[in-house]
This record gives structure tokens, C-alpha cells and sequence, in this order.
């Protein structure tokens, strides 16, 4: 067993591992614990009962944070002429064409989220094979690929997350900072639980959230009593 760190030897019992905790509980305990000198991420994790392998059990969406994740997100916008000027009126970061796909063909991706105009995704497919792995393909049914791209931008600065089953079933998200407000974590932590319950796929049969769990960068899982969450059961 690896040897625990003096820090994590001093939050540890402050945490019963064998114990689920009501939501509020548990986000003030990761708060509690979240005591490095900078500001920790607090993060969900939340394990189904689905075999993404299958595609009528596959899960995958994308929901805004009410209260933001805490996080500046660089956004790429690959768009042309006006729909490229309204995408920099909007905030985003980067805005190209063909010079785009050039860079993001040399490996010179500079952003978090990618969005694009329909008639861009001719170009975009050149780029698949490398934004396709790093979960930055644009996809319509996650509102990436659409005309509206001023409003694709500032939801996506605006507290937007992709959220996607990983093959193990679990599901893995931020909720925000540390420095956030318990109530403002707790709102953020039912917007996303309901996200995901809404996009239960047609082939989960059975108890869909089997665990809910949440932590600090650098503190300890606390498990969540999934019967105190809204619409779990």
C-alpha cells in the first residue's frame, strides 16, 4: 500500500470511507479538505449501470453549469467571413478556416472546446483523426456544429460541459472550485445529476446511478448516498 502524505494523513480520518454521506454533507467535507495553497477543482465522478460498448446504452450530452465550472475556457470557432466576425464578436479565442486546420494538422491546438459552421465540416474531417480522441470533435447533437456560433461561444464560456461515458461506465465532470459557495457546488452538482439522468439511454435496464462520488484536486473521494439525490432512484 502506498504510503500516504502527511497532509492526507491528517484530512484522511476526517473521512469514513465505508460511509455515504447526504450531498450537503459531503460537499462541505471536500470543501473542509481542499486546503493546498491554490484553488482546488471539485469533481464528480458517477458510475452507471451501462455498457457504453452498446450503442443504446451509450451516454452523452452536454449541460451549463448555473453557477460555471471556474475554469477560462479557450474556445476555437472555425468559421468564415461574417459567421467568423460574429464567433471574435462573441469572445472566442481563435477563429480560422484552412489556417486552423493547418495548425491543428501540426499539433498546435491552443484551446479547450472547438465549435464550427456547418459548411466547415468538409475541411474539419481532415483533422478528425486528432481532435476525435481528445473529445474536441464538433458534434451537432452537442450544439457544436451550428450557425449560431455567437451563442455556441458564450455558452461554452458560460459554465457548458461535455460530459461522456468513459467504458468502464463511469462518468467524470468539475463542478467548480473550492473557493465556490457550498449552495453555489450544490447547484451546480443537481444541474449536472439531472443532466445525466435525462439522458438515460433507452437500453440501461435496472438501478441506472449506482455510485456518485466527489472530490477536491488533492483531497479524498467522499462517497454520496445515491437514495439523496433527486431522481436517482
Amino acid at each position: 500500500m502506498a504510503k500516504l502524505s502527511k497532509r492526507m494523513q491528517k484530512i484522511a480520518p476526517t473521512v469514513d470511507r465505508q460511509k455515504f454521506y447526504a450531498v450537503d454533507e459531503a460537499i462541505a467535507l471536500v470543501k473542509q479538505n481542499a486546503v493546498s495553497k491554490f484553488d482546488e477543482t471539485i469533481e464528480i465522478a458517477i458510475n452507471l449501470n451501462v455498457d457504453p460498448r452498446h450503442a443504446d446504452q451509450m451516454v452523452r450530452g452536454v449541460t451549463t453549469l448555473p453557477k460555471g465550472t471556474g475554469k477560462t475556457v479557450r474556445v476555437a470557432v472555425f468559421a468564415k467571413e461574417g459567421k467568423a466576425e460574429e464567433a471574435k464578436a462573441a469572445g472566442a479565442d481563435i477563429v480560422g478556416a484552412e489556417d486552423l486546420i493547418d495548425a491543428v494538422s501540426k499539433g498546435e491546438i491552443n484551446f479547450d472546446r472547438c465549435i464550427a459552421t456547418p459548411d466547415m465540416m468538409g475541411l474539419i474531417g481532415r483533422v478528425a483523426k486528432i481532435l476525435g480522441p481528445k473529445g474536441m470533435m464538433p458534434n451537432p447533437k452537442l450544439g457544436t456544429v451550428t450557425p449560431n456560433v455567437a451563442d455556441a461561444v458564450k455558452a461554452a464560456k458560460g459554465g457548458q460541459v461535455e460530459f461522456r461515458v468513459e467504458k468502464a461506465g463511469i462518468i467524470h465532470a468539475r463542478l467548480g472550485k473550492a473557493s465556490f459557495a457550498a449552495e453555489d457546488l450544490r447547484a451546480n452538482f443537481d444541474a449536472f445529476v439531472d443532466a445525466i439522468i435525462k439522458a438515460k439511454p433507452s437500453g440501461a435496464k435496472g438501478k441506472y446511478l449506482t455510485k456518485i462520488a466527489l472530490s477536491s484536486t488533492m483531497g479524498p473521494g467522499v462517497k454520496v448516498d445515491v437514495a439523496n439525490v433527486n431522481g436517482a432512484i
